[in-house]
């Protein structure tokens, strides 16, 4: 991607809870791996610790509290009302705990990169650390991929591997997947970044 696309990239992000990943974009952006900027930060829960997160990094946060909205629409026009006049080129799902509806898919088609803890296609949906423990696999991991309306269905842009080890509990695995989570999002992210501008062209 040609470096003056590169530092035009605006991101929104989503996140729903500990922020962590949300921290590792931001902190890319700022190295200077990432050629983009976070303009906004949206949380659907008040309490969650990416707005902690948010208020040390100097990233504007604001809360849209899905439990006000009467319907999954509702909740993504809301979403959609905030970040289109931000104009951002791609929305970053960093933990956002909520299926997104048809609505938001069109509304930001190939523009919208999520991050699951699992090795797509296996294990889609919630839960997924919990239930590759469960199923006895050896090696699991993590995939970065594009959002549409099947969920955890999108092109795949970057995965991950990390060992199971015998004696592992979805305590003790979570922090190792989560761990490689931040390294292949800002990849991905840059990645998406490339393939829109290709689109464009």
């Amino acid at each position: 991607m040609p470096a003056e696309h590169q530092t035009s990239l605006r991101l929104g992000v989503l996140a729903s809870g500990s922020g962590s990943n949300f921290e590792a974009v931001v902190a890319a952006c700022r190295r200077g791996d990432l050629r983009a900027e976070v303009v906004s930060l949206v949380v659907n829960n008040p309490d969650c610790g990416a707005t902690v997160r948010a208020g040390r990094l100097g990233v504007p946060c604001t809360v849209i509290n899905h439990r006000h909205f009467v319907s999954r629409e509702a909740l993504d026009e809301a979403l959609i009302a905030h970040f289109t006049p931000l104009a951002v080129d791609l929305l970053v799902m960093a933990g956002w705990m909520r299926i997104v509806s048809p609505l938001l898919c069109r509304s930001f088609r190939d523009r919208m990169v999520n991050i699951h803890p699992a090795l797509l296609p296996a294990f889609r949906g919630t839960r997924a650390i919990e239930r590759a423990l469960a199923a006895g696999v050896t090696i699991t991991g993590c995939t970065a991929h594009l959002v549409e309306e099947v969920v955890d269905g999108g092109r795949i842009l970057c995965q991950a591997a990390v060992v199971v080890q015998p004696d592992d509990t979805p305590a003790s695995l979570a922090p190792r997947i989560h761990a490689v989570e931040h390294r292949i999002l800002p990849s991905a992210i840059a990645l998406a970044g490339q393939l829109l501008t290709r689109a464009e062209a």
